[in-house]
């Protein structure tokens, strides 16, 4: 999805992979998992510094919640990259057989489709965080300055809309490279 917008990704495996990078995107999976990954690769500090300093970061399901000030029903010892005044409920919508699909119309980026496995919704957000979506009344997709995060996975429908929006708007003059 970001070739299809004009950037041009990398992976990140080790803590130098994050030389350089004009924004970061954290994937969906399994967030606890992903959190101990981070810390076993030396990644964790590394990735909480570039977040707290301004690095444009987008996380979707997983990314979610690896970018909230706050997790209900996490494990106590869940690794967090932090960032965003959230407050997010991993696995609300249910386990992985009432995974769902829903259209949503997303603040500055239009109608979309959304994929939702096992996803997380916000339950509270900051007073700088803005909603820019929400399946009834919980918010699926925020945005607070650099960081950017949906609960679904855009990237399953084939349309490039969110990935545009965090290169275009929340990347800026950042966008198109790594």
């Amino acid at each position: 999805m970001l070739r299809a917008v004009g950037a041009s990704p990398c992976e990140v495996r080790r803590p130098a992979d994050l030389d350089g990078l004009d924004g970061i995107v954290l994937p969906g999976g399994e967030s606890t998992t992903m959190g101990k990954l981070l810390r076993i690769f030396d990644l964790l500090a590394p990735l909480q510094d570039l977040v707290a300093s301004g690095l444009p970061t987008y996380g979707t399901c997983a990314g979610m919640i690896l970018l909230a000030a706050e997790v209900v029903d996490g494990r106590h010892d869940q690794e967090l990259l932090g960032g965003l005044d959230i407050t997010v409920r991993r696995n609300a919508f249910g386990s992985q057989v009432h995974s769902f699909e829903e259209d949503l119309t997303v603040t500055g980026v239009g109608d979309i489709h959304g994929v939702f496995i096992r996803a997380p919704w916000v339950e509270r957000a900051g007073p700088s965080v803005d909603v820019l979506a929400s399946v009834g009344e919980h918010p699926v997709a925020v945005q607070q300055g650099h960081l950017l995060a949906t609960s679904f996975h855009p990237e399953l429908t084939g349309s490039p809309a969110m990935h545009r929006y965090f290169v275009d708007t929340v990347m800026g003059d950042r966008g198109g490279q790594q």
